[in-house]
């Protein structure tokens, strides 16, 4: 195996503050050093996508296309990368092909080169659009395999994945570990296994939630991983990725060396560290997020767990907050074994919430049920047949796309956008009403003018 340098995607503009501070960053805090990022080597800067899209209108008082453009125009050199959701976008729900496809079309078009796409099941019927889109746009088209630990997760079962993937398009393939569940050893030969059966550069993200996130990262370089996603000191560690510096200095003089300066680094870090207490003042954040091992038993993050106490406080059941969390891995297994991400980490949470409230499946929330019904794609494992009965009766199971059933929406977007007063809408918000209807009319009414 030949040995190359490790490859940095520097996170800060997007997942590291999405991570510990609320996805709060503004463009106003970036613009001071988007040249020097642009200058300090790194593979990719990760600036878009996520929840920044909907943070930017909902609480930023921002137009995300507008940062998008202004990240591009300032950052010339380094490729900027974005997350999306497969189908979802960057929202909860799935969207028609057309939506789709023209939301990846304006996405490179103002700025975007590297699009990482994923699926909250791994079924990659969802990912199929996306990645089309992003080919014929010219993008590179980073497919994921969204990590988790199961019966149904093995390395057998990624590999078969990535080279679905592959076989789909994907110019690279990242192992997305959200939770920071990745063991070390257990990275070494997941990437040992992907390095033996694929040809394309293989990507490993994680967080640090666990605890274990330079452990693993160390052994990944070792077995050859290529890219690995770290953000800077300010915005590293408790649940974002591990710390860029410390990476940085730790493979320096190695066969792994990423040739990043470290002294171009430092008033990054200085920059960042000022902006980041700024956003715990201005709104109003937590200033200190443990790392917390209990992920690994729950394979729910800590931000997760302290919604899921609330949601039991609001019912008035805070005391059956023990039960809620032996009600999590028991509710997984009844549901196919998802992995806990976006959105299937809130419909697990919140049947386990309600089975420790009212009891085993005594009240099932709609999201619940189409993820039986089959809505949001193929559950890794079989659905418990019990619990199927108790949610959907009878009613038959989708075997086909999920987004086969969904009529194109993009006319329907603009003609709804002429009625609420704006017929000559951009394309671009026509997206942003697409995705997020009401936020992106709240905006609209500040910034737009309306006929």
């Amino acid at each position: 195996m030949a040995i190359t340098p490790v490859k940095i995607v520097e996170t800060i503009l997007r997942d590291a503050h999405q991570s510990v501070a609320a996805t709060r960053m503004r463009i106003t805090d970036m613009l001071p050093v988007l040249e020097q990022l642009d200058d300090a080597g790194f593979y990719a800067l990760e600036a878009w996508g996520g929840a920044t899209f909907d943070t930017c209108l909902r609480f930023l008082d921002e137009d995300p296309w507008e940062r998008l453009r202004t990240l591009r125009k300032h950052v010339t050199k380094t490729p900027l990368q974005m997350l999306l959701r497969g189908q979802n976008i960057l929202g909860y729900n799935h969207y028609a092909d057309d939506v789709v496809r023209e939301f990846v079309k304006r996405s490179v078009a103002n700025g975007i080169s590297i699009i990482r796409i994923f699926d909250a099941l791994n079924d990659t019927r969802n990912l199929e659009c996306a990645m089309r889109a992003a080919k014929e746009e010219g993008a590179h088209v980073q497919g994921c395999i969204v990590y988790t630990v199961s019966p149904y997760h093995r390395d057998e079962d990624f590999v078969k994945l990535g080279r679905e993937l592959v076989e789909m398009g994907a110019d690279s393939i990242c192992i997305k570990d959200m939770a920071g569940l990745l063991k070390p050893y257990a990275a070494e030969q997941l990437v040992r296994a992907l390095k033996s059966n694929l040809s394309v550069p293989i990507d490993l993200h994680t967080h640090f939630t666990s605890g274990m996130g330079d452990m693993t990262y160390l052994k990944a370089i070792e077995a050859g991983v290529d890219i690995v996603d770290t953000a800077l000191s300010p915005f590293a560690v408790s649940t974002s990725q591990p710390c860029t510096e410390s990476l940085v200095a730790t493979l320096a003089g190695t066969v792994y060396d990423t040739h990043i300066d470290l002294q171009k680094l430092s008033p990054l870090a200085d920059h960042f560290k000022q902006v980041r207490a700024d956003l715990v003042k201005d709104f109003n954040l937590s200033a200190n997020i443990p790392i917390d091992p209990k992920v690994l038993t729950f394979q729910i993050p800590g931000g997760m767990l302290s919604n899921l106490l609330n949601q039991l406080k609001g019912m008035g059941v805070a005391d059956k907050y023990e039960e809620m969390l032996a009600e999590m891995p028991k509710v997984r297994a009844e549901l196919g074994y998802p992995p806990l991400v976006t959105p299937t980490s809130q419909i697990v949470g919140t049947m386990a919430s309600f089975n420790a409230a009212f009891g085993r499946y005594k009240m099932i929330p709609r999201e619940v049920k189409d993820l039986i019904r089959g809505k949001y794609g193929r559950t890794p494992g079989p659905i418990d047949p019990e619990v199927q009965r108790l949610a959907i009766g009878n009613q038959p199971v989708i075997d086909h796309r999920p987004a086969d059933d969904i009529a194109p929406q993009l006319d329907d977007m603009r003609k709804a956008l002429a009625e609420k007063g704006y017929p000559n809408a951009s394309i671009d918000d026509v997206l942003s009403y697409a995705s997020f209807p009401d936020v992106a009319l709240a905006y609209f009414a500040k910034h737009r003018k309306a006929n």
